[in-house]
């Protein structure tokens, strides 16, 4: 029995470095998803919400950091306040929910590029 193991020890190896790489980097995803500009949906006046790669956050003119936790929770801090949403994140809409159940529905703001 231990010359089998012994005989697969080099694919055991690779295989349990690729599902740490993945767990690694499939950590960062939501990230990556939520960098760019965003306004509350329905209204082109709303306040814009700015998240960057960075972990910093501009909502309007106040400056926070966000982070991810658990069960797509996304927890926002400023120098004011910290917030904690359940985040749905669905191509160009984003719903923050609060924990007394009211949300705040988002959609990503399109760059012009020229």
């Amino acid at each position: 029995m231990h010359l089998k193991f012994t005989r697969h020890k080099p694919r055991l190896v690779i295989i349990a470095f690729a599902v740490f790489l993945s767990a690694i980097f499939g950590c960062g995803g939501p990230s990556h998803d939520i960098v760019g500009k965003w306004r509350m949906s329905g209204d082109a006046n709303a306040m814009v919400w700015e998240f960057s790669k960075d972990r910093s956050v501009l909502i309007g003119q106040m400056r926070g950091r966000y982070s991810f936790g658990d069960r797509n929770r996304v927890k926002i801090e400023t120098p004011f306040a910290t917030f904690v949403y359940q985040m749905e994140l669905s191509g160009d809409h984003m719903i923050l929910r609060e924990p007394n159940g009211s949300k705040l529905a988002l959609t990503r703001i399109k760059e012009i590029t020229k």
